[in-house]
């Protein structure tokens, strides 16, 4: 295994090749740009294949194709580009095509700035496009999980034939962090649904339109019991401080660095704060963070948007915990004496509710 010093959107290609990527289709887009110059340098010289495509529309459609015939194939964009993907990422969830696509966050709506928000949750996490599908999400918060999720995502894609986003954010993408880059290949076998040409595949067919309302309606059924399997075999977090604490910060991506290092600088300080950090957005840790909520742990939920995991997490604790909502929006992030002071104002006044404080 290698370790080099790289951006995280670099060492997303470097984890999509030793995940097996065979086909990268994309068009550049600041703060998601560094993967696509990456991606025309690795994949070439690997021998895998490189194109950039037309638009957003034409490279969520090239993927649409290549993984029609059973390739590993993928996209890199941002907010802008990922709007213009909406309806070809519909369609390959309706034809069940695997894909991994990486989302770069930036801040909007419309073309907004280069700065990182966190503001396409509900785009990502609810899925996008029309119709009653999902996507797995994965939210690293560092270039080596850049790399490892990127890796792990072709094989989740494969095995639930569904697509993949990589929900990372500008400041994640192009902070440069030493990466541990795995020497083996996990390459995809041949997939049995998949169209190669052949005489063994003659009989397949890949569409995403039913026109009868009875398999339609058998479709999403099939669709919506996958997902309910994921769940019980796709979730994953992290968490410390939580026994003791007095509140728990909850955030995913570039908040849960600034959180993890409020905790620690209150816990030296005699705060008793607990860490939560979802690193699959969908499926949500539902039953985990109802956990906290039934030891009536209150809850500060900290992200770059006007609250959209912070709704999910209200609708994981059923009323049995108190919320607190930390937002900041047009690319502004707080530091770490800003978020810590509204922690520590925040807790003296749980304290006066009764629900403690300062140990």
């Amino acid at each position: 295994m290698s370790r080099l010093l790289m951006k995280g959107n670099e060492a997303v290609v470097h984890g999509a090749l030793t995940g097996g990527a065979t086909h990268f289709f994309g068009y550049p887009i600041t703060p998601a740009s560094e993967i696509a110059h990456a991606a025309a340098r690795y994949f070439t010289a690997s021998g895998r294949t490189f194109l950039q495509a037309e638009s957003e529309i034409a490279a969520i459609n090239m993927i649409y194709g290549a993984s029609s015939a059973g390739a590993r194939s993928m996209t890199a964009t941002s907010g802008p580009g990922l709007s213009l993907m909406a309806e070809g990422l519909s369609y390959l969830a309706g034809a069940e095509l695997p894909a991994v696509v990486v989302d770069v966050q930036r801040a909007g709506p419309g073309l907004g700035n280069i700065w990182p928000e966190q503001s396409d949750y509900n785009a990502t996490v609810k899925g996008g496009g029309h119709g009653n599908y999902s996507n797995i999400v994965f939210a690293p918060n560092s270039a080596q999980e850049m790399c490892d999720m990127t890796r792990k995502a072709f094989a989740l894609a494969d095995a639930y034939r569904m697509t993949v986003i990589i929900l990372s954010d500008a400041y994640i993408g192009q902070m440069m962090e030493p990466v541990n880059i795995p020497e083996t290949v996990t390459f995809s076998k041949r997939k049995d649904w998949a169209v190669y040409g052949d005489a063994e595949s003659r009989e397949n067919l890949i569409v995403s339109i039913l026109m009868s309302t009875l398999q339609q309606s058998n479709h999403n059924e099939h669709l919506q019991e996958k997902y309910r399997r994921l769940e019980e075999t796709c979730i994953e977090y992290e968490e410390f401080g939580i026994k003791d604490a007095d509140i728990v910060l909850v955030s995913f991506g570039i908040c849960s660095r600034l959180c993890h290092t409020v905790a620690m600088t209150l816990r030296k300080e005699g705060y008793r704060i607990g860490f939560f950090r979802p690193k699959t957005l969908f499926p949500f840790p539902k039953k985990a963070i109802n956990r906290l909520a039934e030891m009536k742990k209150p809850l500060a939920v900290v992200e770059l948007n006007t609250g959209m995991m912070a709704d999910d997490v209200e609708l994981s604790i059923k009323g049995q915990s108190e919320i607190l909502r930390y937002n900041w929006l047009g690319g502004q992030m707080p530091t770490v004496k800003e978020l810590a002071i509204k922690v520590t104002d925040d807790l003296g006044k749980l304290r006066k509710a009764g629900f403690g404080g300062k140990s």
